[in-house]
């Protein structure tokens, strides 16, 4: 799989996510507490673009009226019908082991390291001769 720079980790805050093109597909990358996910933004259900969706966390109770929430800020929830992935994984929460969004590794590379290399500009003799500029090829 080939590595695209899409701009930089500090664009995409804490608890954030922004929408990158790459190659023609639209990918939402999430910032879940200083770690990075992307996920295709589409909804394996009807297409809805994930990233207008609502992050939220899952919601458990063992007893009437004593909810608790975890995972706060790792799942999305499609805008059109409510399914919820994880936005670690892509899996979605009500029948993960069948429905999933497709789910891209992300890494953060140092601006020198992704210039780094024997990169020259080749040159040519230029000249000038009655006032046109002339380059050499």
């Amino acid at each position: 799989m080939a590595k695209h720079v899409v701009g930089k980790a500090e664009d995409v805050g804490p608890g954030m996510r922004k929408v990158f093109e790459v190659r023609g597909r639209p990918i939402v990358v999430f910032n879940v507490g200083g770690d990075y996910f992307a996920l295709l933004n589409r909804c394996p259900h009807q297409s809805a673009e994930l990233s207008m969706g609502l992050i939220s966390g899952i919601a458990t109770a063992d007893e009437p009226g004593h909810v608790q929430c975890s995972r706060r800020g790792e799942f999305i929830r499609c805008p059109w019908h409510g399914w919820e992935f994880d936005i670690r994984t892509g899996q979605s929460w009500c029948d993960p082991g069948r429905i999933s969004v497709k789910q891209y590794p992300v890494s953060i590379a140092a601006g020198a390291e992704l210039v780094e290399g024997p990169y020259k500009a080749e040159t040519f003799p230029v000249s000038v001769e009655d006032s046109y500029l002339v380059v050499d090829l």
